[in-house]
């Protein structure tokens, strides 16, 4: 089958890139000109396990392509996905100007549609975008003159993880597709059959749903064991292990019962707000939405008072942050906690060394006064304090012996509740975890 995908970002590569490895011949489209330079000669502009060398592969092999030419593209391809950036405004809706932009322009394509006969075109939002999304995109074209005979919009959010995404996609636990007619349903059900995946048909409004409500549910379990941890805090619990116990109810799980700094990235923040003010316009007050927006703000605000309690003053105070992006496996810094926290700490008058092994070039251009190192054990050298913000993989790692040798002053403040307390305890070290 031959596809557009419009939009090289994140979830515009990745789609592109696994649609072609399912055998397909995709073009991705950017109207950035030097990103489009930069995938030809094999480069990606961020950070995902995997996808260098899948882009790679299909590259090579002739199925995954890279071009600014919109309508080429539209002109040769049965389908067209709509991946561009929906970013929150001011007011926490989502800005959807691009991917209006995208639809009008493939409407001024389209409109040669009737004369030239080039066949039935389905267009997919693949966009995170507010509910109606479906709507918006179909009287766009229709108002440029687009027959609906020629097109259908189709609904298929994404469900991708940043550090997972290449797994998400190949091994979804769903595939969702809303869409107003047979004929859709049926070419991307077609693209999707190689994967042999549990297909969900819905409308287009309860699709464009679907996707705020599942990140807006995970944000909610990631808030209310927060809120468990803060009670833990007070009467002497162990807050992992009131969550092992009950993670083991089927009902509940244990994913995403992980306290620590909060939710972060691009993804959480945006659809809860994205809800929220849909919600508002609507007339209905979605009170949860709200609580679990204002317990994610306090866990940064109360997990720097364990800071700032510790020591009686944090000037000069040289403080080790260990991980920096928003989550192991990427470099997406958007949200991230550990900004907030080196933001308070600077201002109180300490002094940030930081490590990430992945995410450092990022934090560079946004964080001009903070210290970096490429050695976990250079960064920790004669630091009053280690503080661990991302839960990357090899932190668990750590020789805390040799750690104990480097430090001025052997005190661990767990963002992420990585470490046993106890074992650092026999090392030397001060603990100080989340609900513990």
């Amino acid at each position: 089958m031959k596809i557009a995908v419009v939009g090289s970002g994140y979830v515009g590569l990745v789609t592109g890139a696994c649609l072609a490895n399912l055998g397909n011949n995709v073009i991705c489209i950017d109207n950035d000109k030097k990103r489009i330079a930069i995938l030809k000669k094999g480069k990606i502009p961020f950070y995902e396990p995997g996808l260098p060398e899948l882009v790679e592969k299909n590259y090579k092999a002739g199925r995954l392509s890279f071009s600014f030419d919109l309508g080429a593209a539209v002109e040769s391809c049965e389908v067209i996905f709509i991946a561009v950036g929906t970013p929150p405004k001011k007011g926490g809706e989502a800005d959807i100007s691009a991917v209006e932009a995208v639809a009008c322009a493939i409407a001024k394509e389209l409109k040669k549609n009737n004369s030239k006969n080039l066949g039935f075109k389905v267009i997919v939002n693949k966009s995170t975008v507010p509910v109606g999304m479906g709507d918006v995109v179909t009287t766009i074209l229709v108002k440029n003159g687009v027959s609906e005979r020629f097109f259908s919009v189709v609904s298929n959010p994404e469900f991708l993880r940043e550090g997972s995404a290449l797994s998400d996609f190949m091994n979804p636990d769903r595939i969702v597709i809303g869409a107003s007619n047979n004929k859709a349903f049926n070419v991307i059900t077609e693209l999707y059959r190689p994967l042999n995946a549990h297909i969900i048909f819905t409308s287009v409004k309860s699709a464009e749903l679907i996707k705020y409500a599942s990140n807006s549910f995970l944000a909610t379990k990631i808030s209310f064991i927060n809120e468990i941890a803060n009670i833990c805090e007070r009467v002497g619990s162990d807050v992992v292990e009131v969550a092992n116990g009950m993670g083991l109810d089927k009902r509940i799980g244990r994913q995403f019962l992980n306290s620590g700094l909060g939710y972060g990235g691009s993804c959480f923040p945006k659809d809860i707000s994205a809800l929220n003010h849909l919600a508002k316009t609507l007339g209905y007050n979605a009170k949860i939405l709200d609580a679990v927006s204002m317990v994610n703000d306090d866990q940064i605000k109360r997990f720097l008072q364990k800071i700032k309690k510790r020591f009686k003053s944090l000037k000069n105070r040289k403080i080790t942050v260990l991980g920096l992006a928003f989550k192991p496996e990427t470099d997406d810094l958007r949200d991230a906690p550990s900004l907030k926290i080196i933001a308070a700490l600077l201002k109180s008058g300490a002094k940030i060394l930081a490590y990430d092994p992945v995410a450092e070039p990022s934090a560079k251009k946004s964080l001009p006064k903070v210290s970096f190192f490429s050695d976990l054990y250079q960064a920790v050298k004669g630091a009053d304090a280690i503080v661990i913000a991302t839960e990357w993989p090899e932190f668990k790692e750590i020789d805390f012996d040799r750690v104990k040798k480097l430090v001025r002053s052997a005190v661990v403040f767990d963002g992420r509740n990585m470490y046993d307390k106890k074992k650092l305890a026999e090392a030397g070290f001060e603990y100080v975890g989340v609900g513990r």
